[in-house]
């Protein structure tokens, strides 16, 4: 689950984090206020959306010569002017894709005196198996660049879960982003701050960009993006108050009623599939064979038939998707039940689009057997790759 910039500040700021003050608003009607609440005279008025780049993202409502989604306002006639501009309007970044996203609420922060812009992350290291801070001294809008061509500038600092943020640690990330004075003092009291916030809730990211020195020396959380493992989110009913569903896909957010693991693509092939190994596999061959998957879709391993039938109506919701690809290898997963879900599904929803079915294990002669005597046009495969061929064959024919 991600949340936005100023909820995570103010989560941060709980656990001791150092954060400007501000306010979220979410009409601009409430600018002038939001604004007069703060010590001024700069103020920041920052698009709160799922996505970064927003600083040189476009308005797609505004033309190519508006400013970002993030903007500096010295006068508060000049943040009421463009909370009106931003507040409504699809802002278009490097992270959100050609479609954009709406902005429905801004955050108006109080201004700040930089001297530098540093790097800093924590996620979890699959190779370590630790939680890692990744630094760099080359902190701001264009960190991707810094990754792509200096690696070498980016460090990372893995961390005994047994320990916890040691003084050697901190020496260490003190050293990598070439901290001294007053900033080198509240980095002995940040970053074990920042990691305890990341594990006590549960987070899979925290990135902090830019974190900065300010001209006074001492250190300031200026951004923060913040994600949860939603794996642990029954640890945490706290947090499901800060989950805002329009930043995330409606297909998604149905499924998440149905415990079905599902994002959104960019292609016309849906794929229902038990195991997100397998899914992932049915992906890359649908993608060697010349086609594009709609989603990612692993409807687990004990599915019922109620499950399978909301995967099912799921995938056909999209408008996008102009084949069905069904690849189920039973183990726990009963091929007859996957059988019966996409039955109850086509009768509720219709079928418009071709289907193909590759079913192999549990009770597969049973699953097939129920598709045979449904009467649906069903594609049968007796193996993945003819599966993935026959998928895009029909669904390229149909074009």
């Amino acid at each position: 689950m991600n949340i936005h910039e100023h909820q995570a500040k103010a989560l941060l700021k709980t656990y001791g984090a150092p954060v400007a003050e501000g306010v979220a608003i979410f009409s601009a009607d409430e600018a002038a206020a939001a604004a007069k609440s703060l010590p001024g005279p700069l103020y920041v008025v920052k698009s709160q959306i799922h996505a970064g780049g927003r600083g040189k993202g476009k308005f797609k409502e505004l033309g190519p010569d508006a400013k970002g989604g993030v903007r500096l306002a010295r006068t508060i006639d000049d943040v009421v002017a463009f909370s009106k501009e931003m507040l409504g309007n699809t802002l278009v970044t490097k992270q959100t894709g050609p479609a954009g996203k709406q902005v429905n609420r801004l955050y108006i922060e109080d201004g700040a005196d930089i001297a530098r812009e540093l790097y800093c992350s924590l996620l979890v290291d699959r190779t370590s198996s630790r939680v890692s801070f990744v630094v760099s001294t080359e902190g701001g809008m264009d960190i991707e660049a810094v990754a792509h061509d200096t690696p070498e500038k980016i460090i990372a600092v893995d961390i005994d879960p047994l320990a916890g943020v040691t003084d050697k640690d901190v020496a260490d990330i003190v050293a990598a982003l070439k901290l001294d004075g007053d900033a080198k003092a509240d980095a002995a009291k940040l970053f074990p701050i920042l990691y305890k916030a990341f594990v006590e809730t549960d987070m899979s990211l925290l990135e902090v960009n830019p974190l900065i020195v300010l001209t006074d020396g001492h250190l300031r959380v200026l951004d923060a993006k913040v994600s949860f493992d939603n794996n642990a989110a029954f640890r945490h009913p706290e947090l499901a108050e800060l989950r805002d569903l329009s930043e995330e896909d409606a297909k998604e957010i149905e499924a998440s009623k149905f415990d079905l693991a599902y994002v959104a693509l960019d292609g016309n092939i849906g794929c229902m599939v038990n195991g997100a190994g397998l899914a992932m596999s049915t992906m890359d061959i649908i993608k060697l064979y010349g086609a594009e998957p709609a989603n990612f879709l692993d409807v687990g391993g004990g599915a019922t038939k109620e499950k399978v039938t909301a995967a099912f109506k799921i995938i056909t919701a999209d408008p996008a998707v102009k084949g069905i690809l069904v690849n189920i290898f039973g183990g726990i997963m009963r091929c007859d039940v996957i059988a019966e879900g996409v039955i109850a599904a086509v009768k509720e929803v219709g079928l418009t689009v071709p289907l193909v079915v590759r079913l192999e294990g549990t009770r597969v002669k049973e699953g097939k057997e129920i598709l045979n005597k449904s009467g649906l046009n069903v594609i049968s495969a007796d193996d993945l790759d003819d599966a993935a061929q026959k998928i895009v064959a029909a669904v390229k024919s149909a074009a």
